[in-house]
Formats: structure tokens, C-alpha cells, sequence
């Protein structure tokens, strides 16, 4: 048997903190949103002639990935 000296081994309990479980989805989801339509309204703001619907999309496809990449394991 080996006897580890020093080492204060703590139990972690099998449930998430509260904080964890309530609040950083709450958040994530308010941000996540947020970018979302965010980055979406502002590629319409200044539509350049020529674009039509590309950019908006493009903007749209590109903020969700962003916002899946950045918060999904949340």
C-alpha cells in the first residue's frame, strides 16, 4: 500500500453546483442570442449594391457557428 502524505483528497459530489446548472445556461443562451442577432442586424445595416442576399446569410451562418463553436459545451 502506498500512503500519500500531505494530500487532502476531497470527495466531489456526483451533482453540478447550482451555479453551474442554472445560471451559465441562462447566460450562454442570453449571449449566444445576443451575437446572434447582432451580427445579423449589422450586415444588413450597410448593404452594399451587389451583395443581395449573400451577405446577410453569410453573416448569419457565420455567427451561429461562431456562437456554437464559443458556447457549446456550455
Amino acid at each position: 500500500k502506498e500512503v500519500m502524505v500531505g494530500i487532502d483528497i476531497k470527495s466531489k459530489s456526483l451533482q453540478p453546483h447550482w451555479y453551474e446548472r442554472y445560471v451559465q445556461p441562462c447566460v450562454a443562451e442570453l449571449l449566444g442570442s445576443a451575437l446572434f442577432i447582432f451580427i445579423g442586424c449589422l450586415s444588413v445595416v450597410e448593404d452594399a449594391e451587389g451583395t443581395g442576399r449573400l451577405q446577410p446569410a453569410l453573416a448569419h451562418g457565420l455567427a451561429l457557428g461562431l456562437t456554437i463553436a464559443i458556447l457549446g459545451d456550455i
